[in-house]
């Protein structure tokens, strides 16, 4: 009988990387199974993601990820709740529970149910030894350890129910963006992306921004006005078209250019078709406010050196292998087992 070696992973996740590069074509039955049991799942924004995986799976980084990792030589049953807010969100928990030598039982996301299946399916063709690896199970059983991903209402129910094991509990989570006026028309186009890719769904969008005082926001509107298109898409029209109305009928200060509403309030969680904003005088205190809340961002997104991490314009949706979902070492909780 064959068996699983950390070489043998490398390879296949290179390989798989690869196929990925090309495999928009190949995956056009799956795209189009996807986006009809979820509308949220347009083939743009599959193909989009698709792309992404190809991009973090790319040889040199590979390399440099597996170095962080311990193969297990006594494979551990590692239960997997995936999200499905945006598609093939969890696969790289997937990845990263094969690539220590683990066995995957994988509970997937009613929102995402085909394209991780389809993906993994294409793993065993390139290393068929993953076959015993990866289990698809509609309630977790038997299990070593848990990463599950979820609400902050279905993590307190997650913490009571898996409490017993090691796990990772992951719970909702924003992204914000800090401008400081000296952005470029193209700055701040490329934002666009990290506030619209995948309709704002995912917890690397941006829902908040900090602008300085006295920024004009014409030149935000200016910079973002490409992604106009985003609002044929009638579910993302219809939160759109929900929030404005609550926020006129309510008299509540809003600025609007037809597809994005702007309000200025302190949460972190903004509505569908909504960025929330802060005005600030002082860096500081932007960057005070930042590690207070540092527990629900997942990116801060500027071109402002702060002192903590931070992303590029544009580049929130583009995460390396090693940039975490809330900041949690997944690898290192793997190889503690």
């Amino acid at each position: 009988m064959s068996v699983l070696t950390q070489e043998k992973v490398i390879i296949a996740f290179k390989n798989l990387g690869k196929f990925l590069a090309g495999a928009t074509d190949t995956l056009e039955s799956t795209i189009y199974a996807a986006q009809n049991a979820n509308a949220w799942f347009t083939p743009e924004n599959i193909k989009k993601s698709i792309t992404s995986f190809s991009e973090m799976l790319n040889e040199t980084d590979i390399d440099t990820w597996f170095q962080t990792i311990n193969f297990s030589s006594s494979p551990k049953k590692i239960g997997l709740i995936l999200a499905g807010n945006i598609p093939m969100v969890g696969l790289h928990d997937v990845l990263s529970v094969l690539a220590t030598g683990n066995i995957a039982l994988i509970k997937l996301s009613s929102s995402d149910d085909k394209l991780i299946k389809t993906i993994l399916a294409q793993l065993i063709v390139i290393e068929p030894t993953f076959q015993d690896r990866i289990e698809y199970v509609e309630r977790l059983k038997d299990f070593d350890a848990v990463i599950a991903t979820g609400s902050n209402n279905s993590s307190r129910y997650f913490d009571y129910y898996f409490s017993k094991v090691p796990n990772i509990i992951r719970k909702n989570r924003n992204s914000v963006a800090v401008l400081d006026g000296s952005e470029s028309f193209e700055d701040i186009q490329n934002l666009g992306a990290d506030i619209f890719d995948y309709f704002g769904l995912g917890c690397r969008n941006v829902s908040k921004i900090y602008f300085p005082e006295g920024y004009d926001i014409a030149e935000f509107y200016e910079g973002i006005e490409t992604y106009q298109p985003i609002i044929n898409h009638f579910k993302y029209n219809n939160n759109y078209d929900y929030n404005k109305s609550i926020y006129l009928v309510n008299a509540a200060k809003h600025f609007d250019n037809g597809f994005l509403l702007l309000k200025q309030d302190e949460s972190l969680t903004s509505p569908l078709a909504v960025l929330f904003y802060e005005e600030y005088a002082n860096i500081t205190h932007v960057e005070e406010k930042l590690n207070e809340k540092a527990d629900q961002i997942q990116c801060v997104i500027t071109k402002i050196p702060l002192k903590i991490k931070t992303f590029k314009f544009g580049e929130s949706q583009h995460p390396k292998l090693w940039d975490y979902a809330d900041n949690v070492n997944t690898i290192e909780f793997l190889n503690s087992l």
